[in-house]
């Protein structure tokens, strides 16, 4: 096993360039046609830290990341999680129909760009965060500290790096970090045990549940009611799969 200073290292110039990297990709997104409903150029600030990553430590940058391609079948953990994502949705959507007596929809064909593009261009933007997050931060800290530890750190910092939503009402960046501290449970616990297809696994969650809430939420606008509801969601989601994953469960 590693030393504390062995991965706290790495994780911090992570940490620190996919602030600084993500900052700039979006401040630069201003200056061009790419409509934020497509892709936000700031989800390839993670991917440019792990080639920071990379280049200072190349041998353990390419042990965590180990695990983000490979071959063969997807196991039960990452179907599990990849259904979850619809689950979170549905919870959400469910919740706000009976808060509100009003379900939101916003079909696809309204969209000001086409949905197949969106799609793709979501699956893009999600591999690019999740490359970082948990395919190389998430592997990289669990050489030291256990996988709820983990997973509830890694879901701080991805809250934390989110830096726009906090200028939004307090309770709105609240409910939002206790959706990135669930969902990165979830993906954590669902991901514990899965050697290949990580990236995929990850991006594929993530991306499924941005359509999602794009299509059946308005919880970017900065309305309280449906990022609490998001946020109460992904938490059922994370106590489902801790309840179901207690032996994969370390507070070390």
């Amino acid at each position: 096993m590693l030393k504390t200073s062995d991965v706290l290292a790495p994780a911090g110039v992570f940490v620190a360039v996919a602030l600084v990297a993500s900052g700039v990709l979006g401040a630069a997104q201003a200056g061009t046609p790419i409509p934020g409903e497509v892709i936000q150029l700031t989800q390839f600030g993670p991917a440019l830290a792990v080639g920071a990553v990379a280049l200072l430590w190349p041998k353990l940058a390419r042990s965590a990341l180990a695990g983000a391609g490979g071959r063969g079948p997807v196991d039960g953990s990452g179907l599990l999680l990849l259904a979850t994502a619809p689950l979170i949705i549905a919870l959400c959507v469910g919740g706000y129909g009976l808060l509100t007596g009003d379900v939101r929809f916003t079909g696809p064909a309204t969209l000001r760009s086409p949905f197949a593009l969106i799609v793709v261009a979501q699956l893009i933007g999600a591999c690019a965060e999740e490359i970082g997050w948990r395919c190389l931060l998430q592997p990289l800290l669990r050489r030291r500290f256990g996988p709820l530890t983990v997973s509830i750190v890694v879901g701080l910092l991805w809250g934390l790096w989110h830096v726009p939503v906090f200028g939004r009402p307090p309770a709105h960046a609240a409910a939002f970090l206790v959706a990135t501290v669930s969902m990165s449970v979830v993906m954590g616990l669902a991901l514990e045990r899965v050697r290949a297809h990580r990236l995929l696994l990850a991006g594929g969650f993530h991306a499924l549940i941005n359509l999602g809430l794009l299509l059946l939420m308005d919880e970017e606008g900065g309305a309280v009611a449906p990022m609490a509801l998001f946020g109460v969601s992904c938490l059922l989601a994370a106590l489902l799969w801790a309840w179901q994953a207690p032996a994969r469960i370390h507070l070390r």
